[in-house]
């Protein structure tokens, strides 16, 4: 549960406006206790003479302004800012004639408080606890050993009602920070998983060229004397599956783990009528089956094909892939656009796109029976397709379309084909 959601109101504006609201209403609502209001005989509080006289309004006047200045700091330097609110307080509770620090005075505190505790370090939160706490000890010290009353038990409500404040902040922090940690968790969750499908999948492509090279190798063992020609074709297949092989091992030598996870992220629906270990030649497939739950794919061609090695080969399908299952879980759009470059020989660029929602047409309504409500995504299949193109050293891109929609972009660049060597 994310913890941004837990106070929405407050948090439309911020700590230093927040605790000018409360010191205008503690202000309001010491004047209304003073005065008389309809359907009473006289005022709940006896105003102080302090309070009548100029003096007194100049007091108000310093407190005020003291609290503009500290709500300024509260967000740059809060404790300085929570000093400020601390020392306008007692200024303001002077004139009043009052025997302890009305709860009135003390809104603008707790308020900062609460915003100092909710988005603070920890140390910071208790060194502000521990001052507004310690005021209202010192404050009926004061008055204690000057001789005069001193009203302990409001002091002791007011100390309540700032601990409250406090705990509710701390509370909100803890919140946020958990919220932060579990989605840098998932985060890493999801990277790694991407690493361990990359592994599993180059353990399947390195055990299939090694089972070429083991079949060429035993038939040209066989007619290396009877047919040399044979022989000759054989061990260039040989040598051409163990470049390829090489050069997807060095890509991803010191990147990956060799640990293979028993928990397999993909479903057989996912898959479904793909081959064991698809590549850019399967998207036709991969556009039939997602037309199939109502959003037409179409696959674009640029310039001559030809071979890619299959560990790149896989990756640019898995890219493909992954953005057209975004494109159906968390996009209303009811078409998309795959384009596979290959004009470039040092590099393959695909690019998946879509044009947003139809115009007039419903967010929530998507076509096809079994779609998905389109929702918010989680981002983690977009971090997954960066891990994996970072790991071929290429280039990713994604983000909004400036019309509207969604597009991902991926170049591939291909290993050096040395001199004699041939690609499968």
């Amino acid at each position: 549960m994310s913890a941004t959601l837990s106070a929405p109101f407050f948090k439309r504006g911020t700590p230093g406006g927040w605790a000018v609201v409360a010191w205008g209403a503690g202000i309001a609502f010491t004047a209304l206790l003073r005065i008389r209001v309809p359907g009473q005989e006289g005022p709940d509080v006896l105003p102080g003479f302090v309070i009548l006289r100029w003096d007194g309004l100049c007091m108000l006047a310093v407190a005020t302004l003291l609290t503009l200045r500290g709500s300024t700091l509260l967000t740059r330097r809060p404790i300085v800012g929570l000093c400020c609110l601390l020392v306008a307080s007692v200024i303001a509770s002077t004139p009043l004639g009052v025997i302890a620090i009305p709860f009135a005075q003390y809104l603008a505190v707790d308020v900062a408080l609460y915003a100092i505790a909710a988005r603070r370090p920890r140390r910071e939160a208790w060194r502000a606890l521990v001052l507004a706490i310690g005021l209202l000890a010192v404050y009926l010290a004061v008055r204690l050993l000057a001789g005069w009353s001193a009203g302990t038990t409001s002091g002791l409500a007011v100390a309540l009602t700032a601990l409250v404040a406090w705990l509710l902040g701390r509370s909100e922090g803890q919140a946020r920070e958990y919220a932060e940690q579990s989605r840098a968790q998932v985060a890493e969750q999801a990277v790694t998983a991407e690493r361990l499908r990359i592994a599993r999948e180059m353990h399947d492509t390195v055990a299939h060229s090694i089972g070429i090279v083991a079949l060429q190798a035993g038939a040209a063992r066989r007619v290396i004397d009877t047919q040399p020609e044979q022989a000759r074709q054989a061990l260039t297949e040989i040598e051409t599956a163990g470049r390829e092989t090489l050069a997807g091992l060095r890509r991803m030598l010191g990147a990956l783990r060799a640990a293979e996870s028993k928990a397999d992220g993909t479903t057989a629906s996912d898959e479904s009528g793909l081959p064991e270990m698809p590549g850019l030649a399967a998207l036709d497939r991969l556009a039939e089956a997602t037309g199939a739950v109502g959003v037409r794919v179409a696959v674009r061609r640029i310039g001559p094909p030809r071979p890619l090695p299959q560990d790149i080969d896989l990756s640019a399908f898995r890219i493909v892939q992954e953005s057209v299952t975004n494109v159906v879980r968390h996009s209303a759009a009811d078409a998309c656009e795959v384009t596979v470059d290959q004009r470039d020989p040092d590099a393959v660029v695909v690019t998946v796109q879509d044009l947003g929602a139809p115009r007039g047409g419903n967010r929530a309504a998507a076509p096809g029976p079994h779609r998905e409500r389109p929702g918010p995504g989680s981002g983690y299949g977009l971090a997954g397709m960066r891990e994996r193109v970072g790991l071929l050293h290429g280039e990713f891109s994604a983000g909004p379309r400036p019309g509207g929609g969604f597009r991902v972009d991926a170049r591939l660049p291909l290993p050096v084909v040395l001199p004699g060597a041939t690609t499968r």
